[in-house]
């Protein structure tokens, strides 16, 4: 199986800076014309089968890089959940003691949760379980438009013997990873 990971477009959020996970925002008009640009430039990988989460963000994407509409729509690719900390910043929140404890522990304890978000843990296996529907449909190639901490989440997952972390692994707006998976090897490459 073929599996393409696309991250989707540029929002205000990102050029903000802001947390933003569970907020369903849309792309910002420098997002549509970056994507338009890389449209252009790359050659997206030809598939019958696209999914996103259901974030509009990422339907948005899939629609202009490959004109058209998601074939599935799995909630499980959303992005990570903030909580309390959605759509702040780091500057908002540096003084704030939860904001302190979570920085602290969530590269230690994937069992820490920010307040009123979700852990690490619950978080990587939301998305395993997204992954283990999309190998359930046996298909032979598949483009994922999602996020950046799911993409993140999927590649530790897929390739734990490159050792990068979850930071490493998230890719620009508008590109990502093909990884293939088959009995023998991974293989992977970026996009």
């Amino acid at each position: 199986m073929q599996i393409y990971l696309i991250r989707h477009g540029i929002t205000e959020a990102n050029e903000r800076r802001l947390y933003c996970g569970s907020s369903d925002v849309p792309l910002c008009a420098n997002g549509v014309e970056q994507l338009g640009r890389l449209k252009r430039e790359i050659i997206y990988p030809t598939v019958k089968t696209h999914i996103t989460s259901n974030m509009q963000r990422a339907i948005q994407t899939l629609k202009i890089l490959y004109d058209k509409s998601p074939d599935l729509v799995i909630d499980a690719f959303n992005e990570y959940d903030f909580g309390e900390f959605e759509m702040k910043s780091h500057e908002e929140l540096q003084d704030v003691a939860d904001y302190q404890r979570w920085i602290e522990k969530i590269g230690e304890n994937d069992d820490f949760a920010c307040p009123g978000g979700e852990s690490t843990r619950d978080f990587k296996n939301r998305v395993i379980s997204g992954l283990e529907t999309v190998c359930e449909m046996n298909v032979e190639s598949v483009v994922m438009v999602c996020h950046g901490g799911t993409i993140s989440a999927l590649m530790e997952h897929l390739v734990p013997e490159r050792f990068r972390n979850r930071y490493e692994w998230l890719p620009m707006q508008g590109r990502g990873y093909a990884v293939e998976i088959n009995d023998k090897q991974k293989t992977l490459k970026i996009i």
